[in-house]
């Protein structure tokens, strides 16, 4: 079974995940597969667990309510180990996603890989050796809030390239806009009657500019950033990818994209439109069927 294709449960102990990060995660782990089942387990009575309502009705996790019966004793750790095994035996997934940097779940990781569950850790630095070691793989949060605020500040950075950039289009647009409005004025006063004079020439001018622009500017730069990043993670070495991988990633990571969101029936339409990208059309062994791969132009060796 492809990695991307992995129907993973994704069980968070709140008392040991931080919460700044959590967004980040998930789109981490939609990377590695599909996260059927999404629960945190925590003691929700406690007033300082209400920041975490926005972060869940937002990434869509169930909370799970565990009382701390004992002072000292976590109970939380119990109940999301129970719901783990029976997750496990009812065969609904293919992996689990552990999201704590607490040693306790050490024995869980193993007894689930035991039973051929593929287990993905992820913690912060602090987490003992053992956990990390009884995971397929183990993901430190910083390393994925790093990339996240990477990435944010890349957007940010290119959002106002980008606004200074329409600016300046915006700017000689409208110089060339009064540039032909005067020429038609004078084309007027010299009396050249076959010359056709348009009711407004500003309007006139700015209208077959709008109707120039690119397709680009119909897709907003975040959008263009979900899609190099969702490209880059199931590129193959050249930097192509399959158009339907990147497709089910692009779902997984914004549940309501649809490029018909951006005026385009189909996915490959809006790659198609933005210079950035690169489409390869291959055969296959079968008859009339082809498959579509899409590259990054402007990725780096």
């Amino acid at each position: 079974m492809e990695r991307t294709e992995l129907r993973l449960a994704v069980l968070i102990d709140a008392d040991n995940a931080p919460r700044s990060a959590i967004k980040d995660v998930m789109a981490e782990i939609a990377v590695h597969g599909t996260p059927t089942i999404k629960r945190i387990y925590g003691d929700w009575t406690s007033p300082n667990m209400s920041t975490w309502k926005p972060l869940l009705l937002e990434n869509a996790i169930s909370p799970v309510q565990q009382y701390a019966y004992t002072t000292g004793k976590n109970a939380t750790d119990s109940a999301m180990i129970i719901d783990a095994m029976d997750i496990l035996y009812s065969g609904r997934v293919d992996g689990f996603v552990l999201v704590s940097s607490d040693s306790d779940f050490t024995r869980l990781a193993t007894r689930l890989r035991e039973a051929g569950m593929m287990v993905y850790g992820m913690g912060e630095r602090k987490t003992p050796a053992p956990f990390i070691v009884a995971c397929d793989k183990f993901i430190y949060i910083e390393v994925i809030r790093a990339a996240g605020e990477k990435a944010r500040a890349a957007a940010r950075a290119a959002e106002q390239q980008e606004k200074a950039e329409k600016a300046r289009l915006e700017r000689e647009k409208k110089e060339k806009a009064e540039a032909a409005a005067r020429a038609e004025a004078e084309k007027a006063a010299e009396g050249k009657k076959n010359a056709p004079e348009p009711k407004n020439p500003k309007r006139s001018a700015k209208k077959q500019a709008k109707s120039s622009e690119p397709e680009e500017e119909r897709v907003p730069r975040a959008v263009v950033e979900l899609l190099v990043d969702s490209v880059e993670s199931v590129a193959d070495e050249d930097g192509y990818a399959l158009m339907g991988d990147v497709g089910n990633l692009l779902v997984k990571k914004q549940p309501d994209f649809d490029p018909r969101n951006f005026g385009f029936s189909k996915l490959s339409q809006l790659f198609k439109s933005l210079e950035r990208f690169e489409l390869d059309i291959r055969p296959t062994n079968l008859p009339h069927v082809k498959q579509m791969y899409v590259r990054d132009k402007e990725e780096k060796a």
